[in-house]
């Protein structure tokens, strides 16, 4: 999706397939969370969840005895979304089912709010049970086979090896990078200013050799006499910026030509949280620096090298060999 607002023809798109009752309910509550200055990322999600619902519904109305259902939402039964609830586990996994599930809360919640409801299917429907996966960090050596890719002169090239300096240097979120504009970038300073969740904004600093790779993507920037254009990374060709998912494929690639599997830039963020906690960084300075609000996140990121930590701590105190 483009950067900014969901535009009338994305909705058409997201909400694809639904009755027109449900697409007038799901227009109207874009409108909400629009007001609302919620992410795009975010309101993307929280649609997607209800329109999948609809068609859902419309798919298996003779089976579930839905027919009112599958026309208006403020019919839908617990029973209903427990059945769909069930089928995203099955045919997706579990953690996209939980995405769901928080989605179409909000949406009943505003529905109650539009006094369309009185009660909401979800109030007794469990969210599901999701494993907690540990995710492999992306170090130093995987890092280097990267970014050894991105050595050619090409504009691409520079720009490539920018955006991946800065997910490693700053262990930022893929959608405050895909973000950022050249206003951001303070070469002065060595920082960017990241407008994170919840419309919060912190500025980070980078090291030399993100400057450096920074300063030589702005230099064939101009070249490129983008005129008028804010966001900071353009592609290959054209003046549309470069969104996450834009991002995203292009780390793909990238990881793919170095022979590092599975390469994408939450890695690189849980990689930040592994070398700060091993250097004995703080941990409220950690929570400012990566744009946490959730004392429980610390302890998720960088768990997958939790046992390196400790052992070498272990090894650092030397417990049981000083006598």
């Amino acid at each position: 999706m483009a950067q900014g607002v969901v535009s009338l023809l994305d909705l058409r798109q997201v909400c694809r397939g639904v009755t027109p009752l449900w697409f007038d309910f799901i227009r109207d509550w874009d409108r909400t969370l629009r007001a609302g200055n919620y992410p795009e990322t975010t309101r993307y999600s929280y649609l997607l969840a209800a329109a999948q619902l609809d068609r859902y519904l419309l798919d298996n109305a003779a089976r579930l005895q839905a027919e009112d259902a599958s026309v208006d939402p403020t019919e839908v039964q617990r029973g209903h979304v427990e059945e769909f609830q069930a089928w995203m586990v099955a045919t997706r996994s579990a953690s996209t089912a939980l995405n769901k599930h928080k989605g179409l809360q909000q949406f009943y919640r505003w529905l109650a709010e539009e006094e369309d409801l009185v009660r909401s299917p979800l109030d007794r429907v469990r969210q599901p049970k999701t494993e907690q996966k540990l995710i492999p960090v992306l170090g130093d050596s995987d890092t280097a086979k990267i970014l050894a890719t991105c050595k050619g002169k090409q504009f691409t090239d520079l720009r490539d090896e920018a955006i991946i300096r800065v997910l490693f240097n700053t262990g930022a979120r893929l959608a405050e990078v895909a973000g950022l504009a050249i206003a951001d970038v303070d070469l002065d300073l060595d920082s960017l200013l990241f407008h994170g969740k919840g419309a919060k904004e912190r500025r980070v600093r980078f090291g030399s050799k993100t400057g450096r790779a920074l300063s030589r993507y702005l230099r064939a920037r101009v070249g490129r006499r983008a005129s008028g254009v804010e966001a900071l990374w353009l592609p290959a060709r054209g003046e549309v910026p470069l969104a996450s998912n834009g991002i995203k494929i292009m780390l793909r690639r990238r990881g793919l030509r170095a022979g590092v599997p599975d390469v994408h830039a939450h890695r690189w963020r849980h990689n930040f949280a592994h070398e700060w906690k091993l250097a004995g960084g703080d941990t409220g300075d950690l929570m400012l620096v990566l744009g946490w609000s959730s004392d429980d996140m610390p302890r998720r990121y960088g768990a997958s090298a939790a046992a390196e930590r400790a052992q070498l701590t272990q090894a650092r105190l030397r417990i049981g060999e000083r006598v």
